[in-house]
């Protein structure tokens, strides 16, 4: 599959929607979507992207589409899955569906993990995506479990009393692997192809998975509309967002940077990290860069194990 082929598959995300400027929710769901010819059922939970493209009463969902709660979209496509093996069974349905459930990094790393940590545990066959903008972005720019260190958000600005996020982020994808799921990802919309490969792969895997894909958001990070992609690259450039997948427990890393490209070339792109650049907030800039190279380390040495192991 080409970038141009992918243009021309089914529309089952049309336009209409009322994301904002430069957002990159769209990109994520249109080409997960365009992944598998199979029909698909899609349960969303609460953010961004429901609030968005489900305005009444209008929506822009070309498939069978399932609105619950910010805490229990993997709870809902679980019921609907289980649902579909039932009726299946009874000889009452003979199609072969494919069930996706679509979060914010809120619905998933924080208000929604317990119901996706049940689904994983019951063994439920769907593929759950979490587009990841790092932070509350329906409800005003709070910080969430995916927001990064020293990040400015609204929950905890920067100020007299603090200098933005103070704790590091979740891994909400090492958190699926300890789930022993047949299939977890890291994706980004900075590498389309990348994130189509993934949910090709995911959606094709029996049993429960899990794809993390970074999308930058223009209204927390705070970025000109026309830099998403460029940003997202540099996400992987940096090794703040890695891109990898792991597969039956062994770990591929899909891409690694030629050179060394420093943090704070990241962090120069985005207000919400501003404050880290002035000279008493150097500090910040190293403690951030020392975590990266660490959880890089790490990564790094999960793949040679886990290839070694065969």
């Amino acid at each position: 599959m080409m970038l141009k082929d992918l243009a021309k598959t089914e529309k089952r995300f049309v336009p209409g929607h009322r994301t904002c400027a430069g957002c990159t929710i769209p990109i994520v769901v249109r080409t997960v979507l365009s992944a598998t010819s199979k029909p698909v059922i899609v349960a969303n939970a609460t953010g961004c992207l429901e609030v968005t493209s489900t305005i009444y009463p209008f929506s822009s969902w070309n498939v069978p589409w399932i609105h619950n709660a910010f805490e229990n979209a993997a709870a809902t496509i679980s019921g609907v899955e289980t649902a579909y093996r039932a009726l299946k069974k009874k000889g009452k349905f003979r199609e072969d569906v494919r069930f996706i459930a679509f979060g914010g990094d809120g619905g998933t790393y924080d208000i929604g993990l317990q119901s996706l940590s049940g689904a994983f545990e019951r063994g439920h066959d769907f593929l759950y995506v979490c587009y990841d903008n790092e932070g509350y972005m329906n409800t005003g720019n709070q910080r969430s479990g995916a927001t990064p260190y020293g990040a400015d958000t609204t929950t905890e600005p920067v100020g007299s009393v603090g200098q933005g996020k103070k704790a590091f982020r979740k891994n909400l994808t090492e958190i699926a692997v300890a789930h022993n799921i047949p299939y977890v990802a890291q994706a980004s919309v900075g590498n389309i192809m990348d994130l189509y490969e993934k949910a090709r792969k995911a959606l094709d895997t029996r049993g429960p998975t899990l794809i993390t894909v970074l999308a930058p958001c223009t209204t927390l990070w705070k970025y000109k509309t026309d830099q998403s992609i460029e940003i997202a690259k540099l996400a992987a450039e940096t090794k703040f967002w890695p891109l990898y997948e792991v597969e039956n427990g062994k770990y591929k890393i899909n891409y690694k940077p030629a050179k060394e490209v420093a943090v704070e070339e990241f962090l120069k792109t985005q207000k919400r990290f501003a404050h880290m650049l002035r000279p008493e907030n150097k500090n910040m800039i190293l403690k951030m860069q020392k975590n990266i190279d660490e959880e890089w380390e790490k990564l790094l040495k999960k793949e040679k194990f886990s290839q070694a192991k065969g």
